[in-house]
Protein backbone atom coordinates (compact mmCIF):
# COMPACT_ATOMS: atom_id res chain seq x y z
CA UNK A 1 0.00 0.00 0.00
CA UNK A 2 2.71 2.39 0.88
CA UNK A 3 4.61 1.46 -2.44
CA UNK A 4 1.41 2.12 -4.57
CA UNK A 5 0.99 5.69 -2.50
CA UNK A 6 4.48 6.30 -2.94
CA UNK A 7 3.94 5.52 -6.40
CA UNK A 8 1.26 8.74 -6.82
CA UNK A 9 3.22 11.01 -4.89
CA UNK A 10 5.99 10.32 -7.69
CA UNK A 11 3.88 10.91 -10.60
CA UNK A 12 2.38 14.14 -9.00
CA UNK A 13 5.81 15.93 -8.38
CA UNK A 14 6.50 14.78 -11.86
CA UNK A 15 3.71 16.61 -13.54
CA UNK A 16 3.78 19.55 -11.14
CA UNK A 17 7.06 20.24 -12.37
CA UNK A 18 6.19 19.36 -16.39
CA UNK A 19 3.99 21.93 -15.57
CA UNK A 20 6.11 24.72 -14.58
CA UNK A 21 8.28 23.60 -17.93
CA UNK A 22 5.87 24.67 -19.93
CA UNK A 23 4.85 27.98 -18.70
CA UNK A 24 8.33 28.74 -18.93
CA UNK A 25 8.80 28.32 -22.57
CA UNK A 26 5.46 29.96 -23.21
CA UNK A 27 7.25 32.59 -21.52
CA UNK A 28 9.91 32.75 -23.57
CA UNK A 29 7.97 32.61 -26.85
CA UNK A 30 5.54 35.34 -26.23
CA UNK A 31 9.11 37.28 -25.43
CA UNK A 32 10.52 36.11 -28.77
CA UNK A 33 7.19 37.33 -30.84
CA UNK A 34 7.39 40.73 -29.20
CA UNK A 35 10.65 41.42 -30.61
CA UNK A 36 10.06 40.20 -34.14
CA UNK A 37 8.36 43.22 -35.40
CA UNK A 38 11.43 45.58 -34.45
CA UNK A 39 13.66 43.20 -35.60
CA UNK A 40 11.70 43.39 -39.02
CA UNK A 41 11.46 46.75 -38.95
CA UNK A 42 15.24 47.35 -38.55
CA UNK A 43 15.75 44.86 -41.09
CA UNK A 44 13.32 46.50 -43.80
CA UNK A 45 13.77 50.24 -43.11
CA UNK A 46 13.25 51.99 -45.86
CA UNK A 47 15.41 55.55 -46.96
CA UNK A 48 14.98 58.13 -44.20
CA UNK A 49 15.52 61.94 -45.55
CA UNK A 50 15.78 62.71 -41.38
CA UNK A 51 18.57 60.26 -40.75
CA UNK A 52 21.70 62.17 -39.76
CA UNK A 53 23.82 58.73 -40.35
CA UNK A 54 26.14 59.83 -43.84
CA UNK A 55 27.01 56.89 -45.97
CA UNK A 56 30.59 56.31 -47.46
CA UNK A 57 31.23 58.59 -50.43
CA UNK A 58 30.81 55.75 -53.16
CA UNK A 59 27.73 55.59 -52.13
CA UNK A 60 26.94 59.02 -51.86
CA UNK A 61 28.15 59.43 -55.55
CA UNK A 62 25.80 56.62 -56.96
CA UNK A 63 22.62 57.63 -55.00
CA UNK A 64 19.74 60.04 -56.81
CA UNK A 65 19.61 63.59 -54.56
CA UNK A 66 16.17 62.64 -53.80
CA UNK A 67 17.69 59.47 -52.16
CA UNK A 68 19.70 61.17 -49.93
CA UNK A 69 19.77 62.79 -46.80
CA UNK A 70 20.88 66.37 -45.62
CA UNK A 71 24.05 65.30 -44.22
CA UNK A 72 24.82 63.61 -47.21
CA UNK A 73 23.64 66.17 -49.31
CA UNK A 74 26.22 68.53 -47.60
CA UNK A 75 29.14 65.92 -47.94
CA UNK A 76 28.37 65.64 -51.91
CA UNK A 77 28.70 69.35 -52.05
CA UNK A 78 32.17 69.66 -50.30
CA UNK A 79 33.45 67.04 -52.10
CA UNK A 80 32.17 68.84 -55.62
CA UNK A 81 33.24 72.28 -53.98
CA UNK A 82 37.03 70.68 -53.40
CA UNK A 83 37.10 69.93 -56.84
CA UNK A 84 36.37 73.33 -58.13
CA UNK A 85 39.80 74.24 -56.65
CA UNK A 86 37.86 75.69 -53.30
CA UNK A 87 38.98 74.65 -49.41
CA UNK A 88 36.05 73.54 -47.88
CA UNK A 89 35.09 73.75 -44.30
CA UNK A 90 32.66 71.52 -42.97
CA UNK A 91 31.03 73.28 -40.21
CA UNK A 92 27.59 72.19 -40.18
CA UNK A 93 28.34 68.45 -39.25
CA UNK A 94 25.69 66.51 -36.92
CA UNK A 95 22.90 69.65 -37.95
CA UNK A 96 24.39 71.98 -35.56
CA UNK A 97 25.15 74.34 -38.30
CA UNK A 98 23.51 77.78 -37.32
CA UNK A 99 22.66 78.78 -40.57
CA UNK A 100 26.03 77.91 -42.74
CA UNK A 101 27.03 74.32 -43.50
CA UNK A 102 29.86 74.79 -45.77
CA UNK A 103 32.61 77.75 -45.36
CA UNK A 104 34.25 77.59 -49.17
CA UNK A 105 37.40 79.34 -49.87
CA UNK A 106 38.48 80.54 -53.12
CA UNK A 107 42.20 80.71 -54.12
CA UNK A 108 41.42 84.58 -53.62
CA UNK A 109 41.15 83.64 -49.73
CA UNK A 110 37.68 84.71 -50.66
CA UNK A 111 34.91 83.26 -48.30
CA UNK A 112 31.19 82.03 -48.99
CA UNK A 113 28.82 80.85 -46.83
CA UNK A 114 26.68 77.58 -47.96
CA UNK A 115 23.59 76.76 -46.55
CA UNK A 116 22.67 73.42 -48.38
CA UNK A 117 18.70 72.15 -47.97
CA UNK A 118 18.12 68.28 -49.18
CA UNK A 119 14.59 68.81 -49.88
CA UNK A 120 11.93 66.69 -51.56
CA UNK A 121 10.31 69.06 -54.47
CA UNK A 122 7.00 70.04 -53.01
CA UNK A 123 8.77 71.37 -49.59
CA UNK A 124 10.66 74.50 -50.64
CA UNK A 125 12.91 76.66 -48.68
CA UNK A 126 11.49 78.96 -46.86
CA UNK A 127 12.47 82.96 -46.10
CA UNK A 128 13.40 82.71 -42.37
CA UNK A 129 16.29 80.11 -43.75
CA UNK A 130 17.40 83.10 -46.23
CA UNK A 131 17.33 85.71 -43.10
CA UNK A 132 19.63 83.03 -41.03
CA UNK A 133 22.32 82.81 -43.62
CA UNK A 134 22.11 86.30 -43.77
CA UNK A 135 23.16 86.71 -39.98
CA UNK A 136 25.11 83.49 -39.96
CA UNK A 137 27.81 84.17 -42.66
CA UNK A 138 28.77 86.93 -40.45
CA UNK A 139 29.94 84.28 -37.74
CA UNK A 140 32.23 83.03 -40.38
CA UNK A 141 33.87 86.10 -41.52
CA UNK A 142 32.47 85.73 -44.59
CA UNK A 143 31.68 87.82 -47.61
CA UNK A 144 29.26 85.76 -49.90
CA UNK A 145 26.53 83.93 -49.13
CA UNK A 146 25.00 80.99 -51.51
CA UNK A 147 21.89 79.19 -50.65
CA UNK A 148 21.54 75.52 -52.64
CA UNK A 149 19.06 73.31 -52.56
CA UNK A 150 17.64 70.35 -53.76
CA UNK A 151 14.17 71.76 -54.23
CA UNK A 152 13.33 75.12 -54.99
CA UNK A 153 12.96 78.91 -52.98
CA UNK A 154 9.02 80.06 -52.38
CA UNK A 155 8.41 83.85 -53.69
CA UNK A 156 9.13 85.79 -50.38
CA UNK A 157 12.27 83.68 -49.85
CA UNK A 158 13.86 84.67 -53.62
CA UNK A 159 12.67 88.51 -53.28
CA UNK A 160 14.84 87.89 -49.54
CA UNK A 161 17.93 86.56 -51.27
CA UNK A 162 17.73 89.33 -54.19
CA UNK A 163 17.64 92.32 -51.31
CA UNK A 164 20.78 90.58 -49.59
CA UNK A 165 22.85 89.63 -52.71
CA UNK A 166 22.12 85.59 -51.70
CA UNK A 167 22.97 83.77 -54.12
CA UNK A 168 20.98 80.47 -54.60
CA UNK A 169 21.00 77.38 -56.66
CA UNK A 170 17.73 75.18 -56.81
CA UNK A 171 17.11 71.57 -57.89
CA UNK A 172 17.45 71.83 -61.52
CA UNK A 173 20.51 74.04 -61.09
CA UNK A 174 22.66 72.13 -58.77
CA UNK A 175 21.76 68.88 -60.71
CA UNK A 176 23.13 70.25 -63.66
CA UNK A 177 26.24 71.44 -62.04
CA UNK A 178 26.65 67.88 -60.20
CA UNK A 179 26.19 66.02 -63.70
CA UNK A 180 29.02 68.46 -65.56
CA UNK A 181 31.51 67.49 -62.58
CA UNK A 182 31.22 63.82 -63.67
CA UNK A 183 31.88 61.84 -60.62
CA UNK A 184 28.32 62.07 -59.01
CA UNK A 185 26.56 59.46 -61.63
CA UNK A 186 23.50 58.63 -59.81
CA UNK A 187 21.90 54.66 -60.78
CA UNK A 188 25.31 53.59 -61.92
CA UNK A 189 26.06 50.07 -60.88
CA UNK A 190 22.28 49.42 -60.47
CA UNK A 191 21.61 48.97 -64.00
CA UNK A 192 18.86 45.89 -65.37
CA UNK A 193 20.71 43.33 -67.15
CA UNK A 194 20.57 43.50 -71.05
CA UNK A 195 18.32 41.51 -72.26
CA UNK A 196 19.00 38.33 -74.18
CA UNK A 197 19.30 38.61 -77.57
CA UNK A 198 15.79 38.02 -79.90
CA UNK A 199 16.00 34.28 -82.07
CA UNK A 200 16.88 34.99 -85.06
CA UNK A 201 19.23 38.16 -84.36
CA UNK A 202 23.18 37.81 -85.49
CA UNK A 203 25.35 37.03 -82.46
CA UNK A 204 29.37 38.25 -83.66
CA UNK A 205 30.52 36.63 -80.61
CA UNK A 206 29.42 33.03 -82.40
CA UNK A 207 31.23 32.57 -85.18
CA UNK A 208 30.78 29.36 -87.51
CA UNK A 209 33.53 27.08 -88.68
CA UNK A 210 33.31 29.09 -92.12
CA UNK A 211 34.17 32.11 -90.71
CA UNK A 212 29.81 33.64 -91.13
CA UNK A 213 28.60 34.23 -87.55
CA UNK A 214 25.82 32.32 -86.53
CA UNK A 215 22.05 33.18 -85.69
CA UNK A 216 19.96 31.67 -82.46
CA UNK A 217 17.48 29.31 -84.51
CA UNK A 218 15.00 26.70 -82.72
CA UNK A 219 14.24 23.29 -83.93
CA UNK A 220 10.88 21.65 -84.89
CA UNK A 221 10.74 20.93 -80.88
CA UNK A 222 11.40 24.22 -80.23
CA UNK A 223 14.97 23.83 -78.93
CA UNK A 224 17.29 26.81 -79.26
CA UNK A 225 20.73 25.98 -80.98
CA UNK A 226 23.07 28.03 -82.90
CA UNK A 227 22.51 28.00 -86.91
CA UNK A 228 25.38 29.39 -89.68
CA UNK A 229 23.61 32.51 -91.15
CA UNK A 230 24.72 31.27 -94.31
CA UNK A 231 22.01 28.53 -94.13
CA UNK A 232 21.42 26.52 -96.61
CA UNK A 233 24.92 27.25 -98.25
CA UNK A 234 26.38 26.01 -94.57
CA UNK A 235 24.86 23.64 -92.21
CA UNK A 236 26.56 23.71 -89.59
CA UNK A 237 24.90 23.88 -85.85
CA UNK A 238 25.71 24.44 -82.40
CA UNK A 239 24.74 23.57 -79.11
CA UNK A 240 23.50 26.19 -77.09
Amino acid sequence: MKEIIGFILIIIVLGVISGLLQGTKKKKRRGSSKQKPTEMKKTSASFNRSSTTCRPDEVILKSPLDQINGAEFERLLSLYFRDQGYTVKEVGVGGRDGGVDLVIIDKRGEKTAVQAKCYADHNKVQVMTVRELVAAKRNHDCILSLLITTSDLTADARREAEQFKVDYWHGGLIENKLHAWGKWQPGKGNKKPKKATPTGSTVKTITCACGAPMVARKNKEGKAFWGCSTYPACRKTKAM
